[in-house]
């Protein structure tokens, strides 16, 4: 079986997770920036994450997984600046998961973690014209310094180890 996991980084918190769910896999294995994956046709099993963005995929992943994920069985992956247990982080979820199905992918497993967030984006919540998105904002940066913890890794390595009991 040849497993591919493929993720978006903005932050390099994605790119943490994707790499310990790469460490955690045994056998025939890639991985790569989703940018550089031109097909999925060689692989039999994808990991696949990127960070929310505008509360779900963001238009450029979801464009992506538009192209490729088509009959695909898939472990979705994505990582967010709010605590897991955040009210609006199931919505988020919710909407990635979403365009993910749309496009056709066969979703096996799942997982979700905080990573911190980048003063880029803590910039663009303060400064938006929604209340809702300013209140995002309001959490502040430090309470993310340092996400994904090793308590969320360790997570990330469960999900991987249990994903490929599936397959």
């Amino acid at each position: 079986m040849k497993i591919l996991v493929t993720y978006k980084t903005e932050t390099g918190n994605t790119k943490k997770i994707a790499d310990t769910i790469f460490d955690e896999i045994q056998g025939n294995k890639e991985i790569k920036s989703y940018q550089d994956v031109d097909s999925l046709n060689e692989y039999d099993f994808v990991f696949v994450g990127c960070p929310i963005e505008k509360f779900g995929a963001g238009e450029e992943f979801a464009k992506w997984l538009n192209e490729h994920v088509r009959g695909k069985r898939i472990g979705l992956f994505c990582t967010h600046g709010a605590p897991e247990f955040a009210p609006d982080v199931p919505t988020w979820i919710a909407n990635f998961k979403t365009t993910a199905t749309n496009a056709g992918a066969i979703i096996v497993s799942f997982f979700n973690c905080q990573g911190e967030l980048s003063q880029k984006v803590l910039d663009m919540l303060l400064a938006s014209e929604d209340p809702n998105i300013r209140r995002l904002g309001s959490f502040g940066r430090e309470e993310t310094i340092g996400q994904p913890d090793e308590s969320r890794v360790e997570n990330a390595r469960e999900f991987a180890r249990e994903t490929m009991k599936k397959l």
